[in-house]
This record gives structure tokens, sequence and C-alpha cells, in this order.
């Protein structure tokens, strides 16, 4: 059983413990409110824009922008986006499973090369065998907008060169504060899902007049499309990581005031069984000497 200045340190050290774990949640909930705020701003745009893609794709036949090209998928592009730091629970580790997982389904059929933001992906996926065309594994919380776009101009360069046939992102898209919706879906080639494409109004598929026209329209929106949809998920993720760190800093006080309640009635039970066994000892003095 361990002595009352054990569990004296022990109260100590897990006090010590809490304080930090109470700024982290502090700090975690000021950069989570800058974040949603701005995801909130930006989703009107992101949500709406990938059907306003999706319809000039079907408008033109998936014929008016080489990046409406649909390929055999033979060389695969994957964005995989994580966390630098730990401390946010299963967010990570759960992301990377997923990832794991796509990666091993789409192996057998096609090259599949990384493109990995965030310092956990970098340390995950080194180990393997998988080619790395660019890894950022630092700062990436402070990572600006140019350095995104930069990236999906990159991507889109390797699909227009017919050097890949797809483009994936892997995130963890913000859905509530409780727990964030792992996601991963193809930016490149930018078409609908079948059962859109081939939809048509009522009375007939209705095509706009374009003015300039198709090619030019597309050529001006579609790559602009591309990179804010990248940084729509690097948003995205930024959201989910601080609320999942707000949230696991908050169960991880929690937990640290009841270990100190714990800490606190063992050390009442040793003190009390200390009183007990000193009046114990005085009483049997006392009818000692009264004999």
């Amino acid at each position: 059983m361990p002595t009352l200045i054990d569990l004296r340190r022990r109260i100590k050290s897990v006090k010590n413990t809490q304080q930090v774990t109470k700024a982290m949640k502090t700090v975690s909930t000021a950069k989570f409110k800058k974040a949603q705020r701005v995801i909130i701003e930006g989703r009107p745009h992101w949500h709406g824009a990938p059907a306003l893609m999706w319809d000039a794709a079907r408008w033109t036949n998936g014929r008016g922008h080489p990046l409406l090209a649909v390929r055999e998928e033979r060389h695969i592009h994957l964005v995989v986006l994580t966390t630098d730091k730990g401390l946010c629970g299963a967010f990570n580790s759960n992301l990377l499973n997923r990832t794991q997982e796509f990666i091993d389904e789409k192996s057998p059929q096609a090259e599949v090369r990384l493109v990995l933001v965030g310092k956990k992906a970098v340390h995950h996926f080194k180990k393997q065998s998988f080619p790395i065309d660019r890894a950022i594994g630092d700062k990436t919380d402070k990572l600006g907008e140019d350095v995104l776009r930069d990236i999906a101009r990159q991507l889109i360069r390797l699909f227009l060169y017919q050097e890949t046939d797809a483009v994936y992102v892997a995130f963890n898209e913000f859905k509530s504060v409780l727990s964030p919706r792992l996601n991963i879906k193809r930016l490149i080639p930018v078409v609908p899902p079948e059962q859109r494409m081939h939809h048509a109004a009522p009375g007939g598929l209705v095509v706009p007049a374009w003015e300039p026209g198709s090619r030019a329209v597309l050529e001006a929106f579609l790559p602009r499309f591309v990179e804010d949809q990248v940084c729509h998920a690097f948003y995205e993720s930024q959201a989910a990581e601080q609320a999942a760190r707000m949230m696991a800093m908050d169960s991880a006080t929690r937990n640290a005031g009841e270990l100190i309640h714990k800490y606190f009635l063992v050390m009442n039970k040793i003190r009390q069984a200390g009183i007990t066994k000193e009046l114990l000892e005085i009483m049997t003095a006392v009818e000692a000497l009264r004999k």
C-alpha cells in the first residue's frame, strides 16, 4: 500500500497534468472557433461548386475540357491530410486505417502515389513502399493557401500530362464536435456520379448558350474549382482536428479530476487507519496500566 507521501506526490503530479490539459483545451477551443468560422463562411461556395461543375460536365458530355476526361485508373495520386501533433484521440489513426484500406483496394489494379500533408501521415507512410511525390510534415497548421493551391496545380499538371489517371483526397470532414466524418473523394477527373451524369430534365437536356464558349469557360473555372476543393479539404481537417483535441483534453481533464478524487479517498483511508491504530494502542496502554 502506498504511503501518504507517495499519494501526495501522485496527487501533485496529476494536478500538474490537469492544469496542462485545461490549458490545451482552452487553446484548442479558441483555434476551433476560428477554424469553424472559416468553414461556415466557405461551405456555401465549397458545397455549391461541385453541382455547378457536374452540370457543366453533363452539358458538354464530359468532352469540354481535359479535366473532365475519365480514364482507366492505372496510376492514382492520393492526398492524405493529417495533423502534426497527437493528443486528439483516434483522429489520425482512424483516417490512416481508412486510407490504408483504400490503398489496398486500389493497389491490385493501379499504382498509388502519395501526397502527404501532416507529420502523422509522413511518419506512417515513410515505412511503407508506396512512392511519395510530396510530403509536408511540419507546421501544417500554418500552411498558407498559396501552398495548397500549388499542390492542386501540381496534381492538375500530372493529370493533363497523363502521368496520373485520377486524384483522390483523404481527410476528416468536420461533422460535429463529438466526431468527424472520414471522407475519401475524387478530385480529378471532375465528373458527377453516374446517376447525375445520365439524368436529364423533363423535356430533354437544356444546354446553356456558352459565351465565349464552353471550353473557354471551363478552362477558367475547372482548375480554380480543383484548387478550392483542396483548400476545402484542408480547412475541414483543421476544424475537425481542433474539435477532436478539444474533446480529448476535456476528457483527460475530467479523468484527472476523478483520479485525484480517488487518491484523496485512499489517502483519507490510510490516515483514518493510522488514527484508529494509534487510538487502539492508547486504549491498550490505558488498560494495561489499570491492571
